[in-house]
């Protein structure tokens, strides 16, 4: 009995830790990405570099309470976020057919990306134990490098919150 629970121990553990091994910090180079859209475009990290910031928020889950508060506040207030010379998504590891309802549901005026295989969310160290991403967003600059890693998401004030953290960073302003 204590040799089955110390394995399944380990192997719990284990877990834990492989979702941190791909952890990025700030400073970091971001992980690049190629993930499809919630609507019908695919979109790589490494085509903004160089051209404009970007912010890629993580969510659990679609159609879920706190993601459906956290997606309508960032497309209620998107005219805001967009006086940033900035790109803005969420992504989540749901099935492409799942954002794409969110997206419809919360009426998302900005891309919902599908991280189906996991893939990206290991390399930002945001997939959870339950297998879903945990609600981090990232700040990432110009250059392609990590600016800021907010862990402490607030839906109810997500949009407020990426409008003062892209201020506090000095991403700049469009004309």
């Amino acid at each position: 009995m204590f040799q089955r629970f110390s394995t399944t121990l380990l192997a719990a553990c284990l877990v834990a830790f492989s979702g941190m091994a791909g952890a990025v910090e700030v400073g970091d180079m971001a992980p690049d990405f190629r993930l499809p859209g919630a609507d019908g475009a695919t979109y790589q990290l490494s085509d903004y570099r160089g051209k404009q910031a970007v912010v890629l928020a993580w969510f659990p889950k679609a159609n879920t309470h706190g993601c459906t508060i956290e997606c309508k506040s960032l497309a209620e207030n998107g005219d805001k976020i967009r006086q940033f010379d900035v790109t803005y998504f969420m992504a989540s590891v749901d099935p492409l057919a799942a954002n794409i309802d969110f997206a419809e549901k919360t009426e998302a005026d900005f891309p919902l990306l599908s991280d189906e295989d996991k893939s990206v969310a290991n390399a930002y160290g945001v997939l959870g134990m339950l297998g879903v991403a945990k609600r981090h967003t990232f700040y990432i600059g110009k250059d392609g490098r990590i600016l800021k890693i907010d862990t402490q998401v607030r839906p109810e004030t997500s949009a407020e919150d990426m409008v003062s953290n892209l201020g506090e960073l000095g991403v700049e302003r469009r004309n």
